[in-house]
């Protein structure tokens, strides 16, 4: 298949790749997710929406965040692993929080079950492929049950790139968008570039937790907007019995909800994600514990 000049998409609405016609999706408008760590200073962001509407002007775009940590693959992952379940099947994830462009690491597509991702292969799929690809129930909430289809590729194929001279520094806007863009309007996966095994995909290292009659010992995994501390504690280890959280040598007691507490007081509870957190009612728990990914913390059964 030749590929269109970008010009065709501008000018001549009723072309379609000769894939359309066979597999695009239909019923419901194609949405495409953004999550990177580019913030709003700059025009990453608007640049690929730009290369998206010029392969598929009627996507809808979706800005998941672009105020990941710079370079920060692990937050990367925390917060798509969390975000991809609430979206309609066949949706694209294009995730792009990329420190290696231009480097060794492989650009990729993936497909589930559900929904299809596109981003560079640095770990920062590792949330995505922990919940289709084993049994999570130790290390997340949100597992689904194992996907025997889960299908990779890497974008080898320039014929979907954006330009056949890419960029050694901007991957997203000359690979990433382009190739979210195609699989929107039902292009293969297959079509985007060689199969690849879905073992040999980067995984960053998993943060389990340890559970006995009496305790848990975990760490937190992930610190939100507002301060919370997320814990890589699932809710689901808690049964009936009544808990505590301890952190930073402090005993947090456990509450239903971020207003069940007088002002000022730490709590612990589950949050929407499904694990347990530690907050401060109008405050930043954070900054009151001042604890950092990776700091210990144990859940305490009381009964």
């Amino acid at each position: 298949m030749s590929k269109p000049r970008r010009s065709d998409w501008l000018t001549n609405q009723t072309y379609f790749p000769p894939y359309f016609a066979k597999t695009a999706r239909v019923g419901s408008p194609a949405i495409i997710t953004l999550l990177t760590d580019f913030g709003d200073l700059d025009v990453y962001v608007g640049v690929l929406k730009g290369v998206i509407a010029q392969i598929n002007p009627a996507a809808a775009v979706v800005d998941l965040t672009h105020k990941i940590l710079p370079q920060n693959i692990g937050q990367g992952s925390f917060q798509l692993g969390n975000a991809y379940a609430h979206f309609p099947s066949g949706t694209v994830h294009l995730a792009v929080v990329d420190p290696g462009v231009g480097g060794q690491r492989r650009a990729i597509a993936l497909q589930t079950a559900s929904a299809f991702f596109v981003g560079p292969d640095n770990g920062l799929f590792s949330a995505v492929l922990n919940q289709n690809t084993e049994d999570q129930s130790e290390t997340s909430p949100l597992a689904r049950e194992p996907c025997p289809s889960l299908a990779a590729v890497e974008l080898s194929n320039p014929q979907y790139w954006y330009t056949p001279k890419t960029s050694s520094t901007f991957h997203g806007r000359d690979i990433f968008a382009a190739a979210a863009a195609h699989l929107t309007l039902g292009c293969p996966l297959d079509c985007l570039g060689q199969r690849i095994k879905a073992e040999s995909l980067v995984r960053l290292p998993q943060s389990r937790y340890r559970l006995t009659p009496e305790r848990a010992f975990g760490a937190i995994q992930a610190i939100d907007h507002f301060g919370n501390l997320i814990t890589n504690i699932p809710a689901v280890c808690l049964g009936d019995r009544p808990w505590h959280l301890e952190a930073a040598t402090q005993l947090i007691a456990s509450a239903g909800s971020y207003s069940a507490s007088n002002p000022d007081r730490l709590l612990a509870l589950v949050g929407s994600h499904g694990w347990l957190e530690i907050a401060l009612q109008n405050g930043n728990a954070q900054q009151r514990l001042q604890l950092t990914v990776g700091s210990p913390v144990q859940l305490i059964f009381l009964a």
